[in-house]
């Protein structure tokens, strides 16, 4: 060996070993940094473990471990995150952990994706070790939450959830919402940390619970959010439960003692006095969490763990004596109570107990339940859910209603909240007028004698439909439909439909609503005979609409699709482009899929209707072609839309097409 040859050997080699050394440096770097986040991942204080997995991951973004346990500690803050950083560990490699399909069908659980959890569920069950009878049980559960969360999912109610916003909504955890009899005043529960002592935090990491309060300005707007700690400051947990006796008391909860239920009194300066006790009848060595006293301040429900053998918690209720203290308890029966925890009472005005369980028929975590009283068998009735989306996969607790019983406030840990769990409102999508006039195109004057007929569905999909004549002195008419959907409206003259248009009805969360809706038709108008195809096609091809992330046909994009089909036979010469239309959400590369998904779906259908595969061509534009702006509900419906359009024919230079 040369010289030269000699002095590159020992240079590679140099290179080589330096490179392992730097190599092995990193490995053992990352593996102290796992070993520090997982001290923390251990006391779930996950805010504190996931900075050290992200730097790892920041050295090494293939690293399955800082992946895995990342993943799980983001699911109680971001839960898209969550599935991303899991399901990359899982590809990395495959058996990074023991528990991993565990995981991967908590996270596919409440991401909606339940046929994936069910799956990943299932395949874990051989992974479980034989004496675990405890997460035998719990995957056995969580299957069976999962067909649960489908059948709600599948069949969603008319309701209208939205976030209380952020001026009291936080990267933390809000919760415990409160109101007052006039409906301005809010107390709420917030982890944030505006209350915290001198930044002190619970062994999770978080910081601990305080009471804070707010007013309404107008609407939906509220005050910049004040701690009421004063007198009420205590070292540990303070969380808000009920205002009562004519908002004069507050019910709350402090962490002393395992968990009490306390009350205080508003002093004349409108602060609040120190926290009491409510009594020992009520308060054990054990946990008690939430309370509710009702109206006439003679009845008290709670729940506690001190009577339950496994300690979860049971709700009971309490009678006040004669001295003023509350009685012994006696709970609820079996037919409340579950082996889970059964939390968070509130009787409303009619007699309906509502409560939040981690048993029954739930999603996932807890939901909201409602029961009857039978005066006459002299119990309760079978609880039953709320549904879908009051109830989601995850947690759903503090059900409240407003002093006038026309909406409701809720803690969830759903997606698209400011972070841990937030307060949302919950309102009954109400039913509005829309009135207005049928318009001849071409002179513009109201047409009198018109049927309309306004086809949709509810929101488990049934159908609806209502129905009006243009009145013989002006031509207008006036219908009450459901509002917060659209509407495929037919407008018919002797019974013959002469067109068909779609509108959208925006939202109403008040039955005293009124929309107005002109339609403009083609009507006594000599120009349209003998009109060139695509001049008729522009007038008489409607689009077909879409729910959010599906392609499925509606019912009223049937019709319409059959009027299209129609119109084909009937024109020969005639060929269409078929175009698919999402809105903003999801990534550009997953909209263009579902544009083509929802162009082809019409496609299906006209060639099934005898329409030559040869005279269709479908295209997807995504998002890219909105006709309207992504900023509302409303707006995304019109996006999530298939157009029809006539492609210019050169006669000379094509044959007729076969229908």
């Amino acid at each position: 060996m040369n010289n030269l040859a000699k002095l590159f050997s020992r240079f590679s080699l140099l290179l080589a070993l330096t490179c392992v050394g730097a190599y092995t440096a990193d490995a053992q770097s990352n593996r102290k940094l796992i070993r520090t986040g997982n001290k923390f991942f251990d006391r779930e204080n996950y805010r504190a473990a996931l900075p050290y997995y992200e730097q790892v991951l920041a050295n090494d973004p293939n690293n399955a471990d800082a992946l895995y346990f990342a993943g799980i500690s983001y699911m109680t803050f971001d839960k898209e995150k969550a599935a991303q950083y899991i399901n990359k560990a899982q590809s990395v490699k495959p058996n990074v952990d023991r528990d991993i399909e565990y995981w991967m069908g908590r996270i596919s659980h409440i991401n909606y994706r339940f046929d994936d959890a069910i799956k990943h569920y299932q395949a874990y069950i051989p992974n479980i070790r034989r004496r675990d009878d405890y997460r035998r049980e719990e995957v056995a559960m969580l299957i069976q939450q999962s067909r649960n969360a489908q059948k709600e999912y599948a069949n969603p109610k008319d309701i209208f959830v939205k976030n209380l916003g952020g001026t009291v909504n936080t990267e933390f955890s809000e919760h415990s919402p409160v109101i007052s009899s006039d409906d301005n005043y809010l107390l709420f529960t917030s982890r944030s940390a505006g209350g915290a002592p001198q930044g002190a935090k619970a062994s999770d990491g978080e910081y601990f619970e305080d009471i804070y309060e707010t007013r309404r300005v107008s609407g939906e707007e509220w005050e910049q959010p004040r701690s009421i700690a004063g007198n009420l400051k205590s070292t540990g947990h303070d969380a808000s439960i009920q205002l009562f006796d004519n908002d004069t008391k507050m019910l709350l909860y402090r962490s002393v003692n395992n968990g009490d239920i306390m009350y205080a009194e508003r002093q004349a300066d409108g602060s609040w006095g120190e926290a009491k006790s409510i009594g020992s009848n009520i308060n054990t060595a054990d946990f008690e969490s939430d309370a509710f006293v009702t109206p006439d301040n003679q009845t008290l429900y709670f729940s506690t763990s001190h009577y339950s053998e496994d300690g979860d918690l049971d709700i009971y209720v309490s009678q006040r004596q004669r001295n003023g203290e509350w009685g012994k308890p006696r709970s609820m029966g079996t037919t409340v109570n579950t082996k889970f925890d059964d939390d968070s009472p509130y009787l409303s005005t009619d007699g309906t107990l509502y409560f939040a369980s981690r048993g029954h028929s739930t999603m996932g975590g807890y939901d909201i339940f409602a029961a009857k009283y039978d005066s006459v068998a002299r119990r309760w009735g079978r609880p039953e859910n709320l549904g879908y989306p009051v109830n989601t996969p995850d947690d759903d607790t503090y059900y409240r209603l407003s002093p006038d019983g026309s909406y409701a406030y809720l803690s969830s840990y759903r997606i698209g909240g400011y972070g841990e769990k937030d307060i949302y409102t919950i309102n009954y999508i109400r039913t509005a007028r829309v009135t207005g006039h049928v318009y001849a195109k071409n002179d513009s004057l109201a047409i009198p004698g018109l049927e309309l007929v306004f086809s949709g569905q509810q929101a488990d999909k049934r159908p609806i439909s209502y129905r009006d004549v243009t009145k013989q002195e002006d031509g207008t008419y006036e219908l009450n439909v459901l509002s917060g959907r659209t509407y495929q409206v037919e407008i018919a003259k002797d019974g013959e439909v002469i067109a068909t248009e779609a509108f959208e009805m925006p939202m109403s969360l008040n039955d005293t609503t009124s929309f107005e809706q002109n339609f403009y038709i083609d009507f006594g108008d000599s120009t349209r005979v003998g009109a060139p195809a695509d001049v008729i096609a522009a007038a008489e091809l409607k689009n077909i609409y879409y729910d959010t992330d599906k392609y499925e046909l509606r019912a009223e994009s049937i019709r319409e699709l059959d009027a299209v089909a129609a119109f084909m036979k009937a024109n020969p010469g005639v060929n269409l482009s078929i175009e698919g239309h999402t809105d903003s959400r999801a990534s550009d590369e997953y909209n263009m899929t579902l544009g083509d998904n929802r162009a082809n779906a019409a496609f299906d259908y006209l060639v099934q209707q005898g329409i030559s595969a040869r005279r269709l061509v479908t295209v997807s534009y995504g998002e890219r072609r909105p006709v309207a702006t992504n900023n509302s509900a409303a707006n995304m419906q019109l996006n999530r839309r298939t157009e029809f359009k006539v492609i210019p024919r050169q006669d000379q230079n094509q044959e007729t097409p076969n229908n």
